[in-house]
């Protein structure tokens, strides 16, 4: 049986009261039977796989390696992997390269199978590399199944600093954003923004995103994310006005719930 992690509250009381027991969560999630069956075999196999056809054709080895890096959902995708994996990331036509979700980028690049004649799965500390992301990353989507909200700013707190800290311009760090499901479902919370707008042009996408951070943060410059306190700020807002929303969805649901019993008990038609 899994660990559950236990989330008692939402909102950012609740992010608070999971980063104190994060260390405690961490390790009852790690040590669940499911998990380690995952690993043990992940470290037993993963030494004699040096082609990407034989990660694919190997449905648990593929599954730790896809869950490593947020990809669990592509399981089924298998020549699609083989594909990214074969094409490498050295060459700047490969597919990995051309993809907007740049997991696929840091999945190929870390298993080297299209870039090097031996890939980096026959390295001694490569099982090890694997397995800590696997961790955290299922760590994640158990959070998720109990509070998503809370997923999402874990995700963003493991990705967003990384981008921040990069030499790249102040606009294909927004790109990069604007095209992640996580990091623009964050920002687009915290700013106010309504989901409609990932509907608009990217150019526009980018002048709203780059106009609402600069009134709410100081600077439109997604480089401040580097640092853990603005990180912070941004995951409290985030989260804040996720519970705002959560909040006046329910009354909202309350509301018409209550209207249609009322309509039910008096023999009156309400069309909501």
């Amino acid at each position: 049986m899994s660990y559950t992690p236990v989330i008692p509250m939402g909102g950012y009381a609740g992010w608070k009261f999971l980063n104190r027991t994060m260390e405690k969560q961490q390790a009852a999630f790690t040590a669940s039977a499911q998990i380690q069956r995952n690993e043990d075999y992940f470290r037993e196999k993963i030494g004699s796989v040096t082609t990407a056809a034989e990660l694919v054709a190997d449905r648990r080895l593929l599954s730790v390696a896809l869950g490593a890096f947020g990809l669990d959902d592509d399981i089924n995708n298998r020549y699609f992997i083989q594909k990214v994996l074969d094409e490498g990331s050295l060459d700047g036509d490969a597919l990995a390269n051309k993809l907007a979700d740049k997991r696929y980028l840091a999945l190929t690049k870390a298993f080297g199978f299209g870039d090097f004649s031996t890939p980096r799965t026959v390295l001694s500390d490569f099982p090890d590399e694997i397995v800590a992301q696997y961790r955290e990353r299922q760590f994640e989507i158990a959070v998720g199944e109990a509070d998503n909200s809370m997923r999402l700013a874990l995700s963003l707190r493991r990705d967003l600093p990384e981008l921040a800290a990069q030499g790249s311009s102040e606009k294909t760090k927004w790109f990069t954003i604007i095209g992640s499901n996580t990091m623009s479902t964050v920002f687009r919370t915290a700013l106010g923004l309504p989901e409609s707008v990932s509907s608009l042009d990217v150019d526009q996408q980018l002048e709203i995103y780059r106009s609402r951070t600069e009134q709410a943060f100081g600077s439109s410059d997604p480089g401040q994310f580097a640092q853990p306190d603005r990180i912070e700020e941004l995951i409290k807002t985030y989260l804040l006005r996720a519970e705002l929303g959560s909040g006046a969805a329910a009354s909202s649901q309350s509301i018409a719930l209550q209207l249609l019993s009322a309509s039910a008990g008096s023999g009156l038609s309400i069309l909501l």
